[in-house]
């Protein structure tokens, strides 16, 4: 009997915690949310709700707020909740093939401070990139209040992550191979904080589906033009990782037999039609500006023909994508999302004619909603896990005066 209720008391606390982080990921994701809400939401009762949130409030993380005196209902008004006004916080690292991009970011994706940096051409060797990556780390939580916990850190790679561990198992356009890149941060930085790593791509989906253009939408894919062309995939409201990790090389689908060399070492990848290297030889742009094609699409006002062939391969890749997957909303992100705005109709044209009708019926296509910073808040999401799952056990494990450590 003992051990039973050792067993019954020790599943009621993993249910409490279960239930604080459901409670937090809602006011995380709302910024300001009503208990009474919250009650909907959960299907727990009043009282409940007012114990977890009590709870939340000792930690730091929420605050609650005095009713307004409007009903939404029958009864008193409810109390409200929101995010601390000084709450823990995570550092979220974008990290392309020419700059790295880090943020210290708040509860509810708010970017309290960020800081940008070039990284050597071809990515550089590895200790490099993570030592110029610990440098703006140091920067952007040097303002952080002492008492804010430093939660962890998210990374975002364009290439292969292994789930497992968060090696970085290729990243091409980076010239890395099996390389544990987030222990290179941690060892520069000289501190031991979570980290965690995934795909750009797989991120940009995670933010868009959370914050961006598909909040409400459970099925949408996110296809990242970073250099090479990726995807992340969000199905039934759940990120598609694949068993190692590695969904979503959309590029490397097999689209022109006999076309042109991939660096993957196959012939005719989607990607040799639309990626930077493609797209930059169709408008004569230089190789050195293939990093910052976005830029250039930006301000393009050479002929529109140039960019008809490239157009109709991104819809017909689509249609490939979209027959495969029958999403709802397809984002465009990267240098993509200039592309499409030069040549929108080609590719609708393209994505009407090679996808099937009953799943093309239900698709759009869509700019990220969250602009550039798509992968960077996917990074703090990625970040932020852990206080979900539990933020007594998170929270009793972070860091606090991280700015003074670090400058120690």
């Amino acid at each position: 009997m003992t051990a039973q209720r050792r067993g019954l008391g020790t599943n009621q606390e993993a249910v409490r915690r279960h239930n604080l982080g459901t409670v937090l990921r809602h006011v995380h994701g709302a910024g300001q949310i009503s208990r009474a809400q919250l009650t909907a939401l959960m299907g727990l009762n009043r009282s409940t709700i007012a114990d977890l949130v009590l709870e939340l409030a000792s930690l730091g993380v929420v605050e609650q707020t005095v009713p307004t005196g409007v009903r939404s209902g029958a009864g008193r008004p409810s109390a409200g909740v929101r995010l601390a006004e000084v709450g823990p916080y995570v550092v979220a690292v974008d990290l392309g093939v020419d700059r790295a991009v880090v943020a210290r970011v708040a509860l509810g994706g708010d970017v309290i401070e960020r800081a940008t940096a070039p990284i050597p051409s071809g990515g550089g060797e590895a200790w490099q990139v993570g030592s110029t990556v610990a440098g703006l780390i140091r920067r952007v939580v040097e303002g952080a209040p002492a008492a804010a916990p430093l939660l962890g850190v998210g990374i975002s790679v364009p290439g292969l992550v292994r789930r497992s561990d968060g090696l970085v198992r290729l990243a091409p356009n980076l010239e890395w191979r099996d390389v544990s890149f987030g222990s290179i941060v941690l060892a520069a930085l000289g501190v031991d904080v979570p980290v965690q790593l995934a795909n750009d791509a797989d991120l940009g989906a995670l933010a868009e589906h959370r914050r961006g253009a598909g909040v409400g939408i459970d099925d949408l894919i996110y296809i990242s033009g970073n250099v090479g062309v990726g995807a992340g995939v969000i199905t039934g409201g759940v990120r598609l990782e694949g068993a190692g990790g590695y969904a979503g090389e959309v590029g490397h689908l097999p689209f022109a037999p006999e076309g042109r060399l991939c660096h993957c070492g196959n012939v005719g990848c989607w990607e040799t039609e639309v990626g930077a290297h493609a797209i930059a030889a169709a408008i004569g742009c230089p190789e050195s500006d293939v990093v910052t094609l976005g830029d250039v699409l930006d301000e393009y006002a050479g002929p529109q023909r140039a960019l008809g062939a490239t157009g109709k391969a991104l819809g017909y890749g689509l249609a490939s994508i979209v027959n495969a997957f029958n999403p709802r909303l397809v984002v465009l992100g990267g240098y993509l999302s200039s592309l499409y705005a030069l040549v929108r109709h080609e590719v609708d044209d393209a994505l009407a004619e090679r996808a099937l009708p009953a799943p093309h019926e239900s698709v759009t296509l869509s700019l990220p909603g969250l602009g550039s910073d798509s992968v960077l808040l996917g990074a703090a999401e990625i970040a932020l896990e852990p206080l979900f799952a539990d933020p007594v056990a998170a929270l009793g494990t972070a860091l606090v005066d991280v700015g003074a450590r670090l400058a120690g």
